[in-house]
Order: C-alpha cells, then sequence, then structure tokens
C-alpha cells in the first residue's frame, strides 16, 4: 500500500478493534465504578434506571459507524485511483473523523448515566400535613335526577362534576361522602386520598337508597357520628342538595353541629322553575313522575331551606349555575377554618450526583462540534490506524 492510500484509507478491523478498545475500557470504567458505589455506598442508586436501557442505542450507533466505514472502503477501493485519492478528500483526516466518533460515543454515554440521575446520600425529612375533615353530604333522591340546570344532564350529574372539581382544589384535607334521600348511608369513610374518592365518586347513583324524600337533617347526624372525635381537627360538613327537605329538621341540625365546632356549607341543585321529575330504568328515561292521581310531579330548588341550613351552621352558600361549577365561596370559607396537623410522613430524600455526567457529556459534545475533520500538519505524521 503506498504513503498516499495509506494517508487516506485504512482497514476496516482497525476501525473495529479500535472501536472494541474504547468500548471495553468504557464499561470497565463504568462497572468498576457501579460495584464500588453498590458495595460501599449504601444508598446508591439510580433514580431513573429505565433510562439505561438507551445504552441499546450505543450499539446501534457503533454498527452504523462501522458499515458506514465499510462502505466508504469499498467505494475507495473501488471507485478512485490512488493519485486521486487527495482531490477526493479535499484534506480529510480518517484519524480525526475516527477520534471524532469516539468523542462523541463517550459524550453520550456520560449523557444517558446523568439522565437516569445516579443518587447517594440518603436523607430522611418529615412532612406534616395539614387540614381539616370534610364530610360530604349528597343528595341522591329522585328529584335530583330532573334536568333543568343543562340539557342532557340531570342534577346529580352535576352535583358529581362539583364534587369532583372541589377534590381537585382541596389540598391536605380528609374527606369522606354520605348519600342520602329518605335515610343517609355513608358511602365513604374520611380518607386522605382524593383519588379513591373519585372512584367512589362514580360508583353514586339515584337508585343506592330505596327509601325516596329528602331528609337532610338525617344526613348531617349521620356526617357528624362519621367524624372521629379522638382526632382534635376542625370540621365542615358540604351539603349538596336542591333543598326539597321533607323532615324539616335540617336547621336544628346544623345547629347543633355549629355548637359542636362544625361549619356546615350548602350548594344548591336546580332551577326556581318547577320541572317534572323522569323515571330512570337500565340508564333511560321511560315516563315522568306523577302522583296518584296521575298529575305530573314538580321540583324546584328551594333555595330558602338551604340558606337557612348554612346560616345556622356558621357556614355559606352557593348556587350552582348551568356548568359553571363556582365553588369559590365555599372554598374560601374552608379555608378560614384553622388548619390542623393531620399527618406526619417521613421521606427518604437523595444527593443527586448527575451533574458529575452531565457536564463532562456536555464538554465532549462541544469538543465534538468544534473539532473538524480537515487533516492538519500532524495528521501527515501521525497514522493511528495501519
Amino acid at each position: 500500500m503506498t504513503y498516499i492510500k495509506k494517508k487516506y484509507y485504512f482497514k476496516t478491523s482497525s476501525a473495529v478493534i479500535a472501536l472494541l478498545i474504547l468500548e471495553l475500557v468504557f464499561w470497565l470504567a463504568t462497572l468498576s465504578i457501579y460495584q464500588y458505589l453498590s458495595l460501599n455506598v449504601k444508598e446508591f442508586r439510580f433514580e431513573y434506571p429505565s433510562i439505561l436501557w438507551l445504552f441499546t442505542v450505543i450499539v446501534l450507533l457503533n454498527i452504523f459507524w462501522i458499515r458506514n466505514k465499510i462502505w466508504k472502503r469499498r467505494a475507495i477501493f473501488n471507485f478512485a485511483e490512488i493519485n486521486t485519492l487527495s482531490k477526493i478528500f479535499n484534506g480529510f483526516s480518517n484519524n480525526r473523523s475516527t477520534i471524532k466518533y469516539f468523542i462523541f460515543r463517550i459524550s453520550v454515554g456520560l449523557l444517558i448515566i446523568a439522565a437516569a440521575n445516579p443518587q447517594y446520600g440518603e436523607n430522611e425529612r418529615t412532612v406534616v400535613s395539614k387540614g381539616i375533615d370534610i364530610m360530604i353530604a349528597l343528595d341522591i333522591s329522585k328529584s335530583m335526577m330532573a334536568e333543568d340546570l343543562v340539557p342532557d344532564y340531570n342534577r346529580l350529574d352535576i352535583a358529581k362534576l362539583a364534587i369532583g372539581k372541589l377534590l381537585t382544589e382541596l389540598k391536605g384535607d380528609h374527606v369522606g361522602i354520605v348519600v342520602f334521600a329518605g335515610e343517609a348511608y355513608k358511602q365513604l369513610p374520611l380518607t386522605p386520598d382524593y383519588q379513591v374518592a373519585k372512584l367512589f365518586l362514580k360508583s353514586i347513583g339515584s337508585d343506592m337508597i330505596s327509601s325516596q324524600g329528602t331528609d337532610i337533617g338525617n344526613a348531617i347526624e349521620l356526617c357528624m357520628s362519621s367524624f372521629n372525635e379522638e382526632r382534635k381537627t376542625n370540621k365542615a360538613i358540604i351539603i349538596i342538595s336542591d333543598g326539597e327537605d321533607h323532615e324539616e329538621m335540617a336547621v336544628n341540625a346544623a345547629s347543633e353541629a355549629s355548637e359542636n365546632g362544625v361549619v356546615i356549607c350548602a350548594v344548591g341543585m336546580g332551577s326556581d322553575k318547577g320541572v317534572p321529575i323522569p323515571i330512570i330504568r337500565n340508564g333511560k328515561k321511560v315516563g315522568i313522575k306523577k302522583d296518584k292521581d296521575e298529575t305530573t310531579v314538580l321540583t324546584k330548588l328551594n333555595e330558602q331551606n338551604l340558606i337557612q341550613i348554612a346560616e345556622a351552621g356558621n357556614g355559606t352558600y352557593t348556587k350552582t349555575r348551568g356548568l359553571n361549577l363556582d365553588l369559590r365561596k365555599i372554598l374560601d370559607r374552608i379555608n378560614k377554618i384553622e388548619k390542623s396537623s393531620l399527618k406526619k410522613d417521613r421521606f427518604s430524600t437523595y444527593d443527586d450526583q448527575f451533574q458529575w455526567f452531565l457536564f463532562p457529556g456536555l464538554l465532549l459534545l462541544f469538543l465534538d462540534f468544534l473539532m473538524f475533520e480537515k487533516r492538519g500538519k500532524i495528521d501527515d505524521q501521525l497514522i493511528l490506524f495501519k
């Protein structure tokens, strides 16, 4: 092989050997450090270990680079005359091209390790969550099936949307749900898990209680008994109903609750205009409710009753208007209640060490960007891959 050909062309086997040496050194260094940290640093871990699978990308990069070398070798050997190589390459350096790829390869490896975020140095942190206990009393009587707020949405649908929105606004509070009609039933005990509360909320329907009517007073009493008296926390009850209370003991129950330090707020569902109550079977409307005289039964929002209950409970009242679920008044009143320490959680925190790999990786990537494949004086004297 002539000097000119050596200058611009080297065997693929040389590139593969050099690459294997690079991979061997890289993995020996990486695995040695990993082994040392695993054995000697108890808290060592990767925050995102699944990212380490990206090392398979390096295998693909190596294969592509070698195949590219083979293609260039064949093209040069088959189509280029020796005395025209200098004109074809125009100052191209095989040495620089190879070193440039090796720098890029190492930088990619370091950036993958940085992305996985190696950590060590465990610390314990105590977080105290503060809030109050909130019981939500939801009216599921047949009158809540009336569609007088938004077409194709009944009162109960909109009430469930309101509760879902409320749960997204709360922070640190414990929440429970009571459903009521002629009787009251505890659907969900107090819990700090809002996702669980949303799951229970989805299952609520008007057919859960066979005893019809609306007994808000009974619902308030069940909410009160659902609170844990041993927990020295402030408490609130949110009543969501159309206010058509047939038992008329809700105001007294609200007053008694207020005397025990419980705040009661109310959300009115429905319009002031009387509308028929649809009969639902298997999820379909099959008619409208009528009395024994075959007269259509109408339902409308009893706003005054809910206002009296909220006033007796030292709370506030708000009215739902269509899908405009503005619960700001309720939230403002709840936020005025002094928060209590509900739970102390201990968390383990780790010190991030990604920067030891990120900065060298970026530096090598920047060096790869600055490095040109143009030959220099030293390239004519230095032949790395013969």
